[in-house]
């Protein structure tokens, strides 16, 4: 199987359990691991047979902005369902980096694999 990349798609969203992190928007990080066949799309040259990464992206950043969840445990799950069965793929990897959440660090965050890795 194929893997399909997204890397550094920041998106700001409200999250976070503090006062002080309800009342802002900060950026999140996501970078993403999709797997696709793509033999097909490479055979007919045509981005009906392919991973659609443009559409992919949108969807991301719809879907984070709007959000206003505390844990960024329950971001990237809800994210994951999203992905899985909006675009039918069947395995993913995600990455959330909330980077400056913890000043001394250079990035926290989660990453999770869902799906079957084929």
């Amino acid at each position: 199987m194929d893997i399909i990349f997204l890397d550094g798609l920041v998106v700001e969203t409200v999250i976070g359990v503090y006062p002080l992190e309800r009342n802002i928007k900060q950026k999140v990080i996501f970078d993403l691991e999709m797997a696709w066949d793509i033999r097909r799309a490479a055979e007919t040259d045509d981005i009906a047979h392919a991973l659609d990464y443009k559409a992919v992206s949108d969807r991301v950043i719809e879907f984070v902005a709007a959000s206003e969840y505390f844990l960024v445990e329950t971001l990237i799950e809800n994210l994951a369902k999203i992905l899985l069965q909006e675009f039918s793929i069947p395995w993913v990897k995600i990455t959330l980096n909330k980077k400056g959440a913890i000043p001394e660090a250079g990035g926290v965050g989660i990453s999770i694999e869902r799906g079957q890795r084929p």
